[in-house]
């Protein structure tokens, strides 16, 4: 188990019932990165990797 499984396993137990729009998502990781910049890059990446998720593309 990696350590950030924590962080998702509560995620998914305390929000896991909550709908939200990926625009909310966005905001929240905007907020998330002002106050922790130096996890811009790897909150960039999750960003992009989910925005691509069904880029046929990316399958190649």
């Amino acid at each position: 188990m990696y350590f950030t499984d924590r962080g998702i396993e509560e995620l998914a137990r305390r929000r896991g019932e909550e709908e939200v729009t990926f625009e909310w998502l966005a905001e929240r990781l905007r907020e998330f990165v002002d106050l922790n910049p130096d996890f811009e890059i790897p909150v960039e990446r999750l960003a992009t990797w989910l925005a691509r998720l069904d880029d046929e593309d990316d399958d190649e």
